[in-house]
């Protein structure tokens, strides 16, 4: 496993010094079982059909598969005879998966976000505490691969059970960390938690493609990424007001431990939900490409070979750069908030909070909006450039009025800044999903949070030290030029990036409906 981890560095190595002139799509297997084949009556299967564009390099592929699949019990000409079925359960199911992944987020941050309490309750420094957030990032690159491979062989309940009884076992662990002395206890119940998320992150699209029918994998994509985002945001309210800057340490620990206990007692809650009520798949699959995909033969889902497939996809390691540059940029600023705001508007911890929840709840307005427009428009690749761009903008414009000494400025920047920055995190998965069929959701997807995650740890560490000797300003700047680079990654795409209203190669036999 870990060799394919350092091929994928040398991949990305090797392309960033290529000549991006080269980039090419080389894929036109796009998912049937997405929203952007919206293909609900006859016209429109004829449409999409007539739509349809071959690349000379992947005919011979997209026939390959073909081949293999009808060899399979259910091919794919014949998978359109076969019963489909929408189970009213879905949503207790993405509900469940939403409702994790939110206890989960919340304990990511909620050490950042006071990170001054902490350093003085652990007595430790502010380093320190930025490894409680950055050790999520490190946990997830490591341990992507074989959780990836266990979801693709092992399936999705099997996955929410880890989840949700390795994150409530950390959070038990970090109620018994409440004592000054005790900080490397706290760490390891962050590492449980951190450990925890790797199982999290990736299921989204998985959980979208196999409980969903076509005119909803993008609703119930959002949904699962919204349980996410909601957490973030609980997570950069709630501990400032349940943690108050008190001098004393006895009251200090009090508080702590009540925010610990509820933490815990909620994913306690959680895990007992999803051991009862979570079910592995419908008994009838919710579309015919989920009766083509449940039926293929082992060779066409193996893990290693589809590792390295998607590292050979040109596209898709240029998303993996860009989306890691924005996401990463991202996971900094998140990390990084109290640092960058208290040295400017001392004692307003809450503030801080509140600053933190409104990047969150605009980014998830973004994402909605950025959604619903592409749903409409299908103009994919101008609305992610688009979006790109004003993340810069946003990001100068959030730098340049941090140090004014007005909170009202800095709400309305850190409001645009997420609006633009966090709308961009559905797209890169949509996308990557589009590009990479028939590749595993999950795996697709696990390699773009490992990107955002190494770059997140980079972004991080260097916009903390640099905000230690140079000051907040020269740290957001630092910043600021990698989601520049990223916008003209993004732009340089190559035009051949079709709109999202084709079907896929593999199954354009297939009734749309």
């Amino acid at each position: 496993m870990f060799k394919i981890f350092f091929f994928f560095f040398f991949k990305v190595v090797i392309y960033i010094s290529s000549n991006f002139n080269l980039v090419k799509l080389q894929t036109t297997q796009f998912l049937y079982d997405t929203k952007m084949c919206d293909c609900e009556n006859s016209e429109d299967v004829n449409r999409g059909k007539n739509r349809s564009f071959l690349v000379e390099s992947n005919v011979s592929k997209s026939e390959n598969i073909e081949s293999k699949t009808e060899g399979n019990e259910i091919s794919v000409d014949n998978a359109k005879k076969y019963k489909t079925r929408l189970y009213k359960r879905r949503w207790v199911i993405v509900s469940l998966f939403s409702s994790y992944s939110l206890c989960n987020a919340f304990q990511w941050i909620q050490y950042g976000i006071i990170n001054n309490l902490f350093m003085e309750f652990y007595n430790v420094n502010s380093f320190a505490i930025d490894w409680m957030s950055m050790i999520y990032m490190l946990t997830y690159v490591p341990f992507i691969f074989p959780v990836t491979w266990l979801l693709d062989k092992k399936g999705l309940r099997i996955i929410a059970l880890a989840a949700t009884s390795i994150n409530c076992v950390g959070a038990w662990i970090k109620v018994a960390s409440v004592k000054p002395h005790l900080f490397w206890v706290t760490v390891l119940g962050q590492f449980a938690c951190s450990l925890a998320q790797v199982f999290i992150l990736g299921m989204p699209s998985r959980i979208a493609s196999v409980w969903f029918g076509t005119g909803e994998v993008s609703t119930a994509c959002l949904i699962g990424v919204f349980g996410n985002q909601l957490g973030i945001a609980i997570g950069f309210l709630v501990p400032p007001v349940l943690v108050p800057n008190v001098g004393d340490m006895d009251e200090l620990a009090h508080h702590i431990s009540v925010m610990f206990y509820i933490t815990a007692g909620a994913a306690t809650l959680i895990f007992i939900l999803v051991l009862i009520m979570f079910q592995e798949k419908p008994d009838i699959p919710p579309s015919q490409a989920q009766v083509v995909m449940q039926n293929m033969a082992p060779q066409e889902s193996s893990y290693r070979a589809s590792v390295g497939r998607l590292l050979h996809n040109t596209p898709f390691v240029l998303l993996l750069i860009t989306y890691g540059l924005n996401v990463g940029c991202f996971y900094a600023v998140s990390t990084l908030l109290n640092r960058m705001l208290i040295n400017h508007y001392p004692g307003e911890e809450v503030n801080v909070g509140r600053i933190g929840l409104t990047i969150v709840i605009a980014g998830m307005v973004g994402s909605l909006i950025c959604g619903i427009w592409l749903d409409k428009t299908k103009t994919y690749k101008q609305t992610t450039v688009a979006v790109y761009l004003l993340s810069f903008v946003g990001m100068v414009v959030y730098t340049f009025t941090l140090n004014l000494g007005h909170l009202w400025a800095v709400f309305i920047t850190s409001a645009a800044l997420g609006f633009f920055m966090t709308g961009y995190l559905p797209l890169g998965f949509e996308f990557a999903v589009e590009l990479t069929y028939p590749e595993s959701e999950g795996t697709s997807s696990g390699l773009l949070n490992c990107s955002a995650q190494v770059f997140g740890i980079i972004f991080t560490i260097c916009q903390g030290k640099i905000i230690d000797y140079y000051g907040t300003l020269a740290g957001n700047i630092f910043l600021s030029v990698f989601l520049l680079l990223g916008t003209i990654l993004t732009g340089m795409k190559n035009s051949s990036f079709v709109s999202l209203g084709i079907c896929p190669l593999s199954i354009k036999n297939l009734d749309c409906n």
